[in-house]
């Protein structure tokens, strides 16, 4: 029996008697259209399983980005487009990994090559070599030693059990403190790309780049790596070097389960021989350098709003280990079917919504960067481009699968009697808090790092930093349904009060 979710009568009558304008009727069929005839986990299911892993400038990356540009052309989107932001760098493809260890017993692992590495010129059967170095003398004693070599860098952690449920939602508590927070302290070049600082010297990151460069040098097979954060066969697996298009290979660099590479630091510790196959075939491409971004829009209706701009996304790229389904496949679908959800009613906005899905986001917020930078404002020069002033707001998704409880508002205090209201007709659905506070780590900062309201709504955490995030386990199966249709829901209903509404959302205090 199809479900009916409709608002109270009393909540319609306070909505109308408020200063915003809230188009009860439009929320309504917003609802009906969201909830109860929901396409979110078939685009998941697209973007994901069907795509495979969205490495950025990866083959899974284009094919993901194309599928969606039809989806939302289909659909009837105007201006559907690859745009090219800039330039990106190789492109990376994994073909083959098999991992092994042979000896003292046989033993198949879950492991997996760090994007940006080199394969290792076909199956190699290897021994394993403990590196027990903390500085850089200690590391060059090992010279000379290295050649045919796995090399294992000594861990001694001992694995702690968890006590703590890796899934969870927000307390009542927790939503209060977070609606009762202070304004946060203001910022410099809020958003903003940092320069990264060298390695200080016998660091742990300089002692590894000593390894990889003897390892390289002396004919080495390959480098093991572990993340403490993983367990019971999670993987937290990222980058392996740079990428640019003039940067040698980077030397090929596995990571394994905690579990495994404690085990065998124990045996090699002991004095055991173990052995492994490794087999690890990859591709890198300088064919098209370029990073890209998919967008599309809804025209706006109204003669004076029209070429104003509502904007909402998420980012496409993933890394490689899993389908990227939290992060961010998720984000991606709610915001492609928040527009088809507007499309399907028939929606004639009075400002143009303009829906991005992000690439590069994985390396430091690249995509949405750059198209801030080519479309509204240079952070570097400052130098206004001709969108700047006809720009709205920007809504994004990027924190998993959990469904919305509300809004971080970038310390925007002038919006939060608007959030407000446009949150009422779905306390129903869990979603009411709003809260001064900033959050970061995603492509709203590329807006409100240049003084664009660009907001990232609050979200359940479930188990996205606990076994999904940039992990093997980030697939379709860890997506809840039922939460992405109510995000996409509220997506929708916030674009269309952007879109509608007689002025643009009021922006910080320059």
């Amino acid at each position: 029996m199809r479900k009916l979710f409709l608002l109270p009568a009393l909540l319609i009558a306070t909505i109308a008697m408020s200063q915003e304008k809230v188009d009860m009727e439009m929320m309504q069929k917003i609802r009906e259209e969201g909830l109860n005839r929901s396409k979110v986990m078939d685009i998941a299911f697209y973007l994901t399983d069907v795509n495979g892993p969205r490495l950025s400038n990866s083959p899974g990356y284009t094919r993901a980005a194309n599928w969606a540009k039809s989806e939302l052309t289909k659909w009837g989107l105007a201006n559907a487009a690859l745009e090219p932001w800039g330039e990106f760098g190789k492109g990376w493809e994994l073909k083959k990994s098999y991992i092994a260890m042979t000896a003292p017993y046989y033993k198949p692992m879950i492991a997996y090559p760090k994007s940006w590495t080199k394969g290792s010129s076909g199956l190699k059967s290897a021994e394993v070599l403990l590196i027990d170095a903390k500085d850089s003398v200690a590391m060059a004693a090992y010279k000379g030693k290295l050649k045919g070599k796995v090399l294992l860098p000594l861990r001694n952690d001992t694995l702690l059990p968890t006590f703590k449920a890796d899934a969870l939602r927000y307390s009542d508590e927790e939503l209060e403190k977070m609606a009762n927070a202070e304004p946060p302290a203001p910022r410099n070049a809020q958003g903003q790309p940092g320069r990264r600082p060298g390695f200080p010297a016998n660091s742990a990151a300089s002692v590894l780049a000593q390894m990889k460069k003897m390892a390289e040098e002396e004919g080495a097979v390959a480098i093991l790596s572990v993340s403490p954060r993983g367990h019971d066969g999670t993987l937290f697996v990222s980058g392996g070097g740079a990428y640019t298009a003039d940067a040698p290979e980077n030397f090929l660099d596995i990571m394994l389960t905690i579990e495994d590479y404690l085990s065998m630091c124990r045996l090699t510790k002991a004095g055991i021989p173990v052995k492994m196959d490794v087999d690890v075939q990859t591709a890198f491409d300088s064919k098209d350098t370029k990073g890209y971004n998919v967008v599309a829009e809804i025209k706006g209706t109204d003669p004076k709003l029209k070429d104003e701009i509502v904007m909402l996304g998420g980012h496409l790229d993933s890394w490689h280990s899993a389908t990227g389904a939290t992060d961010n496949a998720a984000g991606c679908a709610v915001m492609m079917e928040a527009v088809r959800i507007l499309k399907t009613l028939g929606v004639k906005p009075r400002r143009t919504i303009r829906i991005a899905l992000w690439g590069g986001e994985e390396q430091g917020l690249r995509g949405s960067r750059a198209y801030v930078a080519n479309h509204f404002m240079d952070p570097a020069t400052k130098e206004k481009k001709a969108e700047y002033d006809k720009f709205s707001s920007y809504f994004n998704i990027d924190n998993g699968t959990g469904k919305i409880r509300g809004i971080y508002l970038q310390g925007n205090a002038k919006v939060k009697d608007i959030f407000t209201q446009w949150l009422q007709p779905f306390h129903d659905l869990g979603a009411k808090t709003v809260t001064i506070s900033n959050t970061g780590g995603t492509d709203h900062q590329a807006f409100d790092g240049i003084g664009l309201p660009g907001f990232q709504f609050i979200q359940d955490p479930i188990e996205y930093d606990t076994r999904t995030h940039h992990t093997n386990m980030d697939s379709y199966d860890h997506l809840i349904a039922a939460d992405l249709q109510q995000i996409s829901t509220i997506v929708a209903a916030f674009v269309y009060n952007a879109a509608m509404r007689d002025e643009k959302l009021p922006r910080k205090d320059q």
